[in-house]
Order: structure tokens, then sequence, then C-alpha cells
């Protein structure tokens, strides 16, 4: 094996011992971590798939390069060959970058309205369309967790759950595409209450979560907990609800706060809430492990502010600029449509690129 590859070693293994975990009895009883396994060996599988084609054309070279030497045929083959085995290990060597253990997973996102009063609630629905509609064209299924409107039928903020169908490949989970979408988002346009005509700057501000699956993952303590029960109200206060069938969760030691009232019983709210709020904690704990190790953070801000934004939606240019990545689509109506695509393959193609420089030769 090559001193280059030698930590493909440990990933064969990993790979083998998968396989063989797939078959047990006690893991496919077990649909949460039957899905974490099958999502490490689909990733595995990248590796295996690479280590093999690479091996197979250092073999195609290694034995053209010895039968060459009595024969000029097999001389004539050695440039094509030595390319292709260069592209095999240069494919291996992108596999070999380490991912985001995360990428297979489901997603929680969440958008808030920020600087902009009513503008930003509306601008905060037509994101939250824009996801919807992006996760209908990549065949996820969405549901919203939780809503709270404005007087104007914009949000005040709104939870959503994205999730995959089946177990896929991690560069084509929803948090491989969707987590480079966490920070501030800023829309230059004439607002609705707007009479004059004047072109204003408002802000919303997303979050995102990876799913957590496996509710031992995260411990939630009883004690912990303040859990508050109220009445649901629907858009500008209206009571929907007779009942105190919303639940709103603080966790103590935190001070994460989650409120539900989509569901009609509490206790459906209740769980969601535990669901978002053990998705919230989880995320804390990898920014708090990922600081510690002085690691590069990924943009994901909390406050709604003007300043820190990662993207402008400019209306009357029809422009759409990603700050961080130097993006620049003149569709801004189309990717409002849902076709965000090109826009989050700029990010992964960035993101990718500086992991790559990482990767030793």
């Amino acid at each position: 094996m090559s001193d280059d590859f030698a930590a493909v070693a440990p990933l064969l293994a990993e790979h083998a011992e998968l396989e063989a975990l797939m078959s047990d009895p006690a893991v496919l009883s077990d649909q949460a971590q039957a899905r974490r396994i099958g999502r490490r060996y689909a990733a595995l599988g990248r590796v295996v798939s690479a280590w093999r084609a690479w091996r197979a054309a250092a073999d195609d070279l290694g034995a053209a390069r010895e039968l060459a030497v009595d024969d000029r045929d097999f001389a004539a083959e050695l440039p094509a060959l030595e390319q292709a085995e260069a592209a095999a290990a240069e494919h291996l060597r992108e596999v070999l970058i380490p991912r985001d253990p995360n990428d297979a997973s489901d997603v929680i996102l969440e958008i808030k309205a920020g600087e902009g009063g009513e503008e930003s609630a509306l601008f905060a629905a037509d994101l939250l369309r824009m996801y919807l509609r992006y996760a209908e064209s990549k065949g996820w299924s969405t549901q919203i967790l939780s809503e709270t409107f404005s007087d104007l039928g914009g949000y005040k903020d709104v939870s959503v759950a994205i999730r995959s169908r089946g177990t896929p490949e991690p560069e084509e989970g929803v948090w491989a595409h969707l987590k480079y979408e966490g920070g501030v988002h800023r829309v230059q346009r004439v607002p609705v209450t707007e009479s004059q005509g004047r072109i204003h700057t408002s802000a919303a501000g997303v979050l995102v979560m990876p799913e957590v699956e496996d509710a031992g993952e995260v411990e939630l303590n009883d004690a912990d907990l303040r859990i508050d029960v109220y009445r649901s109200s629907g858009p500008g206060g209206q009571s929907v609800n007779t009942t105190d069938s919303a639940v709103r969760i603080t966790h103590l030691p935190t001070g994460v706060v989650v409120s539900m009232q989509n569901e009609k019983s509490q206790l459906q709210n209740k769980e969601a809430a535990l669901r978002v709020l053990r998705s919230r904690l989880a995320q804390m704990r990898r920014e708090e492990a990922e600081a510690a190790a002085a690691e590069a953070r990924r943009s994901q801000v909390r406050t709604v502010d003007r300043s820190e934004r990662i993207r402008t939606y400019n209306f009357p240019e029809n422009r759409l600029t990603d700050h961080r990545t130097g993006f620049k689509a003149y569709n801004l109506d189309v990717v409002l449509a849902g076709a965000l695509g090109p826009v989050i393959e700029s990010a992964i193609r960035l993101d990718e690129a500086e992991r790559l420089k990482n990767v030793g030769r």
C-alpha cells in the first residue's frame, strides 16, 4: 500500500465491519441505528470504489512498466496509463477529504424576521417559499414545525424540518446542501408599506441545524426543563385554539427556549419542541467543540444584523449576491422560485477547495 494512502486501510476495515452489521437483526430492528450505519456505509463506499479504481490503475501501470523493458508497444502505452493512474490518485485524495459527519443528516431550518418590521417578516416568507420549493426539486419532504405570523401575512419566525427520502449519499444529504444557508440574508426593495416608492433595506436570519435522530444523543433531564402551556394563536394574535395546546420549553442550563403551537394536541407540540431543542443543543455542542479545537467556523450567525450578511437579494436589479463566494445571479425571481442550486454549488466548491488544501500529498 502506498504511504500516501495509508489512511485508507482503517476505512476499508470499517466498511467491511459495517457491511456485516447491516445484516444483524438487532441493527435492523433499530431504525435510527440502521440509518446511521447505512449513511456511514454509503460514505465509506465512495472511498472503497476510489481505492479499487486507483489500485487497478496502479497495477496496470506497474505491469506495463515491467513489460515495456522488452516491448516497445507497452512503452508507447505508458503516458496514457500514467495519466490514468494520476487521475485515479487525485480522485482518491478528493474522496479522502474529511467530510462533515452530518452531511447526510436531515435538518431543522429556522427563519426569523429582523430589522425592517413587516417588510422583514414578508421577506422571511419569501425565504421560506424558496427553501420549500428547493426541497421539492430535490425530492425532500418538508414539515412546518412552528410559525408566528405578522399582521400582513409574513413570518416573525418559522421552523421547518427538511428530510431526505431513504439513505442518501453524504454529498446528496440535506445538511450537505443547506448548511451554507445559515446567516443573515439582506433584502433591498420597495416595501408594500412604502407609499413614495423608496427602496428599503431589511434583513432576516436563517439558522440551520442537523436534526438529532437518536433521542439518546442529547439527554434531557426533566429537572433542567421548564414547560409552560398556553393557547395557540393565529395571524395577528387571533386565537385559534380554545385549549392550552401550545407548549413552550425552556432549557434552564442554557436558556434556550423553544415554542410550538402548530399541532392540535399538547403532546404533539411537546414532542416537536423537544425535537427542535435537541437539535439546537447538539448544534451548540458542535460549535463549542469546534471553537475548542480552533477550527475555522462556517458562517452561522444567530444575530439578525444588517452588517453580518452572507447574501443580498436586490429586487430592483433582479440580482442575488453571495458575499462569501462572490457568486452573482441576475435571475433573482428564478432563485426565489426555488432554483437555489447554483448558489449552493458555489459554496460547496469553495468549501471543498479549502478542505482539499489541507489534505496531505
